[in-house]
This record gives C-alpha cells, sequence and structure tokens, in this order.
C-alpha cells in the first residue's frame, strides 16, 4: 500500500504527480487539517491564513491508464482522524448575532466532545477531485472536477466517481471533517488532520459530467454553481440522463419519479465566501438499475 503525503494547493494538470499507481492499488492519504494545522489554540482565528494555506489536498496521482472520456472510481474504506480539531465561524446566517470563535474540539475514541455535549463521529472528506482540462482551481473551490464539494455523504463506505479530465486524472484528496451538518452552517466543520485508506478503480469512456456518490442506499450527483437554481437544473439534468439509460424510462417518467422519491441536499453554501452553492442530487438504489456500472 502506497503512503500519499505530498501536498498541493490547487488542481492542475501542470503539476508534476507524486505517484503513479495502477487500478486496483490501495492507498493511504494523510491529509491534513483546512487550516493546514496553523491553528493550533482558541487564541488563533483564519484570518490570517491565506488562501493557499487553506485545504491543502494531499496527491496528486497519476493512476496509470487514465484517459478523459473515463471515470476515476474511489472507494473510501477507512478515515482514521486525529484526537483533535477545531471549529472557526467564518461566515454565515448568524455571524450578525455571533462573535468570532475558534473552538477546539477534542475527538477521543470517535468521540467529539463539545461543552457538555458527545456524539460519535462520522469522518467525511471535504475535498476529493482530479486535475480539470483547463485552469488551475484552488483545492478550496469546487468544480464539475471535484474540489471542495464538502458533502457528508463522501465517507468510509462510499464510493466517489470522478470524471477523468486529463491523462492520469490526477487525483488529491484532504479538508477531511471529523463531523460536519449540512450546509456546512458556519464554513466550518470539525477540521481536523486524518489518515484516509481508500481503493481506486477505473472504468473506462463512460460519459459523465459531474462527480457522483454512491452510498449503501442513494445515488448522488454533486454540483456546484453560482446559485440555487443554476447548481439545481444542473444536478438535476445529469441525474435524469444517467436514469433515463439505467431505468429505460422516459425524460417525463424520470421527471415525475424525482419528485416522488428524490432529495435535493446542500453540501454547503456560506455567505461570504468565494465558494459556489455546492449541492447533491440523490436518489434511491434500485437493485438491476444501477446509475453507473
Amino acid at each position: 500500500m502506497k503512503t500519499i503525503e505530498a501536498v498541493v494547493s490547487t488542481f492542475s494538470k501542470n503539476h508534476q504527480p507524486c505517484c503513479t499507481v495502477n487500478p486496483g492499488e490501495t492507498l493511504l492519504f494523510k491529509t491534513l487539517d483546512c487550516y493546514s494545522g496553523n491553528i493550533k489554540t482558541e487564541a488563533d482565528y483564519p484570518e490570517d491564513i491565506t488562501d493557499g494555506d487553506a485545504d491543502l489536498a494531499t496527491g496528486l496521482v497519476y493512476v496509470d491508464g487514465a484517459e478523459k472520456g473515463d471515470v476515476l472510481v474511489v472507494d473510501i474504506l477507512d478515515i482514521d482522524v486525529a484526537d483533535q480539531g477545531v471549529c472557526c465561524n467564518i461566515g454565515g446566517p448568524l455571524m450578525e448575532q455571533s462573535v468570532p470563535r475558534t473552538k477546539i474540539i477534542p475527538v477521543k475514541n470517535r468521540i467529539a466532545h463539545f461543552n457538555d455535549i458527545r456524539w460519535e463521529v462520522d469522518p467525511m472528506l471535504g475535498v476529493i477531485g482530479v486535475a480539470p482540462e483547463e485552469g488551475e482551481p484552488l483545492c478550496f473551490l469546487p468544480g464539475d472536477h471535484g474540489g471542495n464539494m464538502d458533502s457528508k455523504m463522501i465517507k468510509r463506505g462510499s464510493r466517489i466517481y470522478l470524471p477523468v479530465q486529463v491523462p492520469g486524472a490526477l487525483l488529491g484528496m484532504g479538508d477531511v471533517h471529523a463531523s460536519q451538518g449540512d450546509c456546512e452552517l458556519c464554513g466550518n466543520g470539525i477540521e481536523i488532520a486524518a489518515d484516509v485508506r481508500v481503493k481506486i478503480s477505473l472504468i473506462k469512456d463512460f460519459e459523465l459530467h459531474w462527480p457522483m456518490t454512491e452510498t449503501k442506499d442513494k445515488w448522488y450527483v454533486n454540483v456546484a454553481a453560482p446559485d440555487y437554481e443554476t447548481a439545481l437544473n444542473q444536478s438535476c439534468r445529469e441525474l435524469q440522463r444517467l436514469m433515463v439509460d439505467a431505468y429505460g424510462w422516459d425524460q417525463t417518467d424520470v421527471f415525475l419519479y424525482l419528485s416522488l422519491q428524490g432529495d435535493i441536499e446542500i453540501n454547503q453554501f456560506t455567505l461570504p465566501c468565494p465558494i459556489d452553492m455546492i449541492l447533491r442530487a440523490g436518489v434511491p438504489k434500485i437493485p438491476g438499475k444501477e446509475l453507473i456500472k
């Protein structure tokens, strides 16, 4: 099993890969928290952290045989978090009713300690993606390459599908949260360093426009856009396109079914923030009607 420790601040095809792997390999990514370990005490606050130090991705890994038009598959086998994380209010709807605050949150034996409340954490990857065909987006930005999707469904036991845009895909991941609610209201989960163990594989020649997540019981399309309406339309159209092929239904029946069984869930939308609206459109898994095979 290869261990990956190099970090980058952007997803870019111009990066020299940190290593080359083959489909079928298991990898261990050693990830930093979103502040690269710079928040050490409750006296520290993110305003002094530059964008280049935020949400660094561990990688980028060249996957042998991956070509544009393929899909990179990442099975998340385990996420082992550090024993302490941090949460800061950096934006969101309650900033006017709050003061800037950094909270150090112990995580002992996968139990988070927040004031007098305890709960079992369910770690997730905030950042996972591949290099886009054009541009060099910072790792804390989301897009059709993945990046900072902040979906709490990207966790142990989930399978992530990423559309390959450049040779080798150039996979990276990071920004683990020990715990995060949908929308990430204050702009932070429990930001924490972690070891992430994954298995990678490849699907050749499959049309996929946005990253997808497969959980035990649902399929999700993950989309980022400047506003809710655009993100909603793009995610639903991608889900509809895949379902027409998988279910053998026409577009209208898929539309009706999505209103009955589909869900629109907001990953992250904390203002003011340069990150677009990020959401996931989900549908239950049905045996024999796999959206990606």
